[in-house]
């Protein structure tokens, strides 16, 4: 058996940016979100792109709770449409960087993992496209093929995410200090924290400070400072009036 692992972070370290608005938009499409939610989804996204997540977990659960109330009551089936929308974007998000990196542990023999509070079905198609050993995501809880809108297992978030990556490595016999974790967030500190070799990407300032502070490695992956900086100049809820009518306007067009 592999030894090692490597375990990554989703949002703003595999992909650039936050996959929540992605899979609002196409959840919005097919009647799983409302105009409020997806509004309030892009303007966390657009935060959580330019300052990162600060740890407290609010947003992140406010949009885990509009998510499962949403599906609940919805078929399995019904939900692949979306996932069949939402992988190809993603796909197109992972930065170049990233598959490097994957690539680099598996000629060392580590399996590679996302480790992500998205949920389940959208990180898990994502890993097999990359050629990755699987994901670990938020699950919903399935009864007779339809989702009850509660948790199945917990919320992998901050300590959410430690006890995710123990279980792992129990089942699969991974030394933790041989394995790797990247994250670009404070919130993940329990991850990092972890395995033997972390290590900081594009991180927040809280995550440069403490990465500084014990000596851990710190990498820039590429970034679009001119998308970034126009963003940056306008408010939140100008971006997400304008997300929401390109989607609209998308809608439309199908």
């Amino acid at each position: 058996m592999t030894e090692a692992a490597a375990y990554f972070d989703l949002d703003r370290t595999l992909i650039s940016g936050a996959s929540v608005l992605t899979l609002g938009v196409a959840a919005w499409r097919q009647g799983f979100a409302t105009n409020a939610e997806i509004a309030r989804w892009a303007r966390d996204a657009i935060v959580f792109k330019l300052f990162g997540d600060k740890g407290d977990g609010d947003a992140a659960e406010s949009t885990r709770q509009d998510m499962l109330t949403r599906i609940a009551g919805a078929s399995v089936e019904s939900l692949k449409a979306l996932e069949a929308e939402v992988t190809p974007n993603l796909i197109a998000r992972v930065r170049p960087e990233s598959r490097d990196l994957i690539e680099m542990h598996h000629s060392h023999g580590r399996d590679t993992w996302i480790v992500s509070a998205s949920p389940q079905p959208l990180v898990e198609p994502l890993a097999a496209a990359l050629g990755m050993t699987g994901a670990i995501g938020t699950r919903g809880e399935i009864i007779d093929g339809h989702y009850t809108g509660r948790l199945d297992g917990p919320f992998v978030y901050g300590p959410g995410k430690a006890e995710a990556i123990e279980k792992l490595a129990q089942d699969r016999g991974y030394d933790l200090q041989l394995c790797y974790a990247y994250s670009d967030s404070v919130s993940d500190l329990p991850m990092l924290e972890l395995v033997g070799h972390p290590v900081a990407v594009n991180p927040d300032g809280e995550l440069t400070a403490v990465a500084r502070q014990r000596g851990w490695p710190i990498v820039i992956f590429a970034r679009k400072t001119k998308q970034a900086l126009a963003v940056a100049g306008m408010s939140t809820a100008v971006v997400a009036s304008g997300l929401i009518g390109y989607a609209i306007g998308r809608r439309r067009a199908r």
